[in-house]
């Protein structure tokens, strides 16, 4: 892995800062937000392990392209805030993912900063073929337990669009969407967005 962190060094065009290279696992906070300061590639970050994500493919950023703007011109009206991958979002100390889309319902939440926020009211994955359990198990762990009113997940392997929103301190299906339905959001009252045109998005 440390080959990957002088590689995503060199890519950004200048070297690490010294002191900048600790063992996997040995990074902290500080550490990471300085390493992804100077890179472009997303690069999350969990209990001191650095863990590079797969650059995005066409098909994502089309997908997420629709999406993000979907959500934008609903919330933007109404006084929120969406951003897209790659802002830094952290879940807690020792914890920055980054996800697709990140929204606040209200753009000055004071967890919205601007070098990464702290915290958001929604996200959005797009699911990647490298590792589906990221998004689909994990992130849906992380986000409940970090607090995170709704969690979608789009899924062009299989072309579903499944909303979470939660109860307690986890996740229940709002929605489970297919080709032909309409996905609609439990926290944006109004929202919704047809599963043809996002998949079929270019």
């Amino acid at each position: 892995m440390k080959g990957v962190i002088r590689s995503l060094s060199r890519r950004a065009g200048r070297p690490l800062p010294r002191g900048l290279m600790p063992r996997q696992g040995c990074f902290t906070d500080e550490q990471y937000l300085a390493l992804t300061d100077h890179v472009r590639r997303p690069v999350e970050f969990s209990d001191g392990f650095i863990e590079p994500l797969p650059m995005p493919t066409d098909k994502h950023q089309a997908i997420l392209e629709f999406v993000f703007f979907m959500f934008k011109a609903f919330l933007a009206p109404r006084g929120g805030k969406v951003r897209f991958a790659s802002l830094r979002l952290q879940l807690r100390p020792g914890k920055f993912r980054v996800p697709d889309i990140l929204m606040l319902l209200d753009a000055h939440d004071p967890r919205r900063e601007n070098r990464f926020w702290k915290g958001a009211d929604a996200v959005v994955e797009v699911v990647s073929d490298d590792d589906p359990k990221r998004d689909l198990v994990q992130k849906k762990r992380e986000y409940a337990q970090a607090g995170y009113r709704e969690y979608w997940i789009v899924n062009p392997l299989i072309e579903t669009i499944t909303v979470y929103k939660l109860d307690g301190k986890r996740y229940v299906v709002h929605g489970r969407f297919r080709r032909g339905h309409t996905a609609t959001s439990a926290l944006l009252r109004g929202f919704s967005m047809t599963v043809d045109d996002v998949f079929d998005a270019d």
